[in-house]
C-alpha cells in the first residue's frame, strides 16, 4: 500500500511528525537535565499522542483510497481490509 495522501493532509501529517520530533528531543533535554519525572512523563505522553494522530491520519487516508477503489473484487478487499486492520491495531 503506497502513501498516497492529498497536500493537505500530507502537510498536516508532517506538521505532527515535526511536532513530536520537537517534542522528543525536548524531553531528552529535560532527562538530561534531570527535570522531574512527573514533567517528562507528560512531554512524553504528548509525544504518543501525536505520533498515534500522524498514524491514525495515515491510515484513515489509506482506507479511503481503499473504499474508494472498486476494482480490487472481494478478494483485493478482503486482503486491504485485513491489512489496514492490522495497521490500525498496531498503534492501539
Amino acid at each position: 500500500m503506497e502513501l498516497d495522501m492529498a497536500a493537505d493532509e500530507l502537510k498536516s501529517v508532517l506538521n505532527r511528525l515535526r511536532r513530536a520530533q520537537g517534542q522528543l528531543a525536548g524531553i531528552i533535554k529535560m532527562i538530561e537535565e534531570g527535570r522531574d519525572c512527573e514533567d517528562v512523563i507528560t512531554q512524553m505522553a504528548a509525544v504518543s499522542r501525536a505520533l498515534d494522530r500522524a498514524g491514525f491520519a495515515i491510515i484513515a487516508t489509506g482506507l479511503q483510497h481503499c473504499m474508494a477503489d472498486g476494482g480490487h473484487g472481494p478478494e483485493g478487499r478482503e486482503q486491504m481490509r485485513a491489512r489496514l486492520e492490522k495497521l490500525f491495531l498496531s498503534l492501539a
